[in-house]
């Protein structure tokens, strides 16, 4: 479907759930380097195993709730295996103000993130998923070494969807973004190799 448009794939718990870790080894097999992401969250000890499980796959890229807190991610960071590298999720792009009031958080989005990433910073994690409204702050707060992962990426005239925290893939790079997160831009096109390879486009111009 993608054809060569792609090198790194999501693997979300969804797909993760039903194939678990034969998949992430096949799409390895067929040159993929992989992502997966299954946000994390639970006791230390539990998170500690899930790391541990997951990780032997090899995946490149996995990711854990930094809002499980301190000792939940040092546990992580202890328990996961080479080559898998952590990211630590900050506010999930859903999330506006409100969502978080909800949830007991007077913080703002941009409040929160920078919070959940100096935590996670602490606790021997270099790489953050925020939204493209943060990735600015924490680039300038953490330095050239963190590594950014940014979802809820939309290009112009996209439907946003569940997501509230949105931006285009030229905005995130600009902003300072590492990696992109696209997701229902791709699956959901007519074409979604050909739209892989627009947003690949539309990259290349930001970074130009």
């Amino acid at each position: 479907m993608l054809g060569e448009s792609c090198r790194w794939l999501k693997v979300g718990m969804e797909l993760y759930y039903a194939a678990g870790n034969a998949l992430v080894a096949e799409l390895q097999r067929r040159g993929y380097k992989i992502f997966l992401d299954l946000k994390l969250h639970d006791i230390p000890n539990t998170v500690a195993g899930g790391v541990r499980s997951a990780s032997q796959a090899g995946a490149g890229l996995m990711t854990i709730h930094a809002s499980g807190g301190g000792a939940m991610m040092r546990a992580a960071v202890e328990a996961v295996k080479a080559p898998t590298r952590l990211l630590a999720v900050t506010v999930l792009t859903s999330m506006d103000a409100e969502e978080l009031r909800g949830v007991g958080v007077s913080a703002t989005p941009q409040e929160q993130v920078l919070r959940l990433a100096r935590l996670a910073w602490s606790s021997g994690i270099r790489g953050m998923v925020c939204s493209a409204e943060e990735v600015a702050l924490l680039r300038q707060e953490l330095g050239p070494e963190a590594f950014l992962v940014v979802p809820g990426i939309r290009p112009a005239g996209s439907d946003a969807g569940d997501q509230r925290r949105i931006a285009t893939p030229r905005d995130a790079i600009a902003a300072g973004a590492s990696m992109l997160v696209v997701g229902r831009p791709i699956t959901k096109a007519p074409d979604p190799a050909q739209a892989a390879r627009e947003i690949l486009a539309e990259i290349a111009q930001a970074v130009a």
